[in-house]
């Protein structure tokens, strides 16, 4: 929204009532997170509060949509992820959009979790519908990779899966990605693409997280290592009980989820070789998840990490 503003667009922002991590921040707070911008409030799930209190028979260019499941368990994966964007997508059309930018995610490369279907699911529906797309596929965000910096800080070890380098990532900023969102408006570059995008620097694994971590904290460096294994048998567990107890299936697709960030790379996906490609992976921006780290350290910032925190 800020990149927008910046670049001298009016701005409509569409937000919850009650938005934030676990719907904490008020309307009052989510005013002051999004100044500059005129904001209304409704259902994303309701079609008809999307045309009434959202587009309220106006008329609009584009629409940036960076709308999300909180948790990616598959009844709100469905819901939001593809369900609430297919509303949109009508509405728009509706309100005289010729332009959808799609805020998606870089894993639904090779979806086995049921959000990455329900993602893909949308992307497949915009591309068919006419309409011209963005679709922006970004790799791991900052605050998804600071959950163990104040455990660090007490004095206890990283904890990484099996020896810290069964993946890697090329982390991108929230600025960097606003940018990145709001440039694919006027590039033509960008149009009617599917875009994965990274942020500055090489792609780096939880091992290297930890020991720069470690190292801005003055720290001599200690993991715990966490098999895989570990997780393979927390999922059968949950996935047995699943059958008798919803809540036990719902937490068994957050264990998968867990599994799958925890073995798979967020880099772009060879197709041929099936091996994940760093140097193919585009970059962009200029923070570097190792800057954050710093702020972190010293305290200029505090991350917010959402309903899906493992950490």
């Amino acid at each position: 929204m800020r990149a927008l503003v910046a670049r001298g667009h009016e701005v409509v922002c569409f937000v919850r009532p009650r938005a934030g991590a676990g719907g904490t921040l008020t309307q009052s707070d989510t005013a002051r997170l999004l100044a500059g911008a005129s904001l209304r409030y409704g259902d994303v799930t309701d079609p008809a509060s999307l045309a009434r209190d959202g587009f309220q028979a106006e008329r609009f260019d584009a629409l940036v949509s960076c709308l999300a499941s909180r948790t990616g368990a598959p009844r709100d994966a469905w819901a939001i992820d593809h369900q609430a964007h297919v509303h949109a997508l009508h509405a728009a059309t509706a309100a005289g959009v010729t332009q959808f930018v799609l805020l998606s995610a870089i894993c639904v490369q090779k979806p086995l979790l049921a959000f990455q279907h329900a993602k893909l699911a949308f992307e497949k529906a915009l591309m068919e519908s006419g309409m011209g797309y963005s679709i922006v596929r970004p790799t791991a965000f900052f605050k998804s990779l600071s959950g163990q910096v104040e455990r660090v800080r007490r004095g206890k070890p990283f904890l990484v899966f099996g020896d810290g380098t069964l993946t890697a990532c090329k982390p991108i900023s929230d600025s960097d990605l606003g940018d990145y969102l709001a440039d694919c408006l006027d590039d033509p570059a960008r149009h009617n693409r599917i875009l994965p995008i990274g942020g500055p620097g090489d792609a780096i694994t939880p091992l290297q997280q930890g020991e720069r971590l470690f190292a801005l904290l003055e720290q001599p460096p200690r993991y715990k290592h966490v098999p895989v294994r570990l997780l393979d048998i927390i999922i059968a567990v949950l996935s047995t009980l699943g059958h008798v107890v919803p809540r036990a299936a719902e937490k068994a697709e957050l264990a998968r989820i867990g599994r799958y960030y925890a073995t798979e790379s967020m880099l772009v996906l060879d197709p041929v070789s099936g091996r994940y490609d760093a140097a193919a992976t585009p970059s962009t921006g200029r923070e570097t998840l190792f800057d954050y780290y710093t702020q972190l350290v010293k305290g200029a910032a505090a991350p917010e990490r959402g309903d899906h925190a493992v950490f």
